[in-house]
């Protein structure tokens, strides 16, 4: 199965912000990207991933719940 190969507008468009959100995400490390020559890349499994880890879902599918 090939990898699924993203831009920094089809990563914008997948999250709904700006692409120059993206550039400042990229810039902070603060999302996973990877340069090919002079344009940046992403692997949609990552995004997804990093979407995952970055919810606030994340924690509550850890931890149950206490009381309810």
């Amino acid at each position: 199965m090939q990898e699924i190969l993203l831009t920094t507008e089809q990563v914008a468009r997948y999250l709904k912000v700006d692409k120059f959100t993206i550039y400042r995400l990229v810039t902070q490390k603060k999302i996973p990207a990877f340069k090919v020559g002079a344009q940046w890349r992403f692997k949609k499994k990552m995004i997804d991933r990093w979407l995952i880890k970055n919810s606030n879902l994340a924690a509550a599918e850890i931890t149950p719940a206490r009381g309810v």
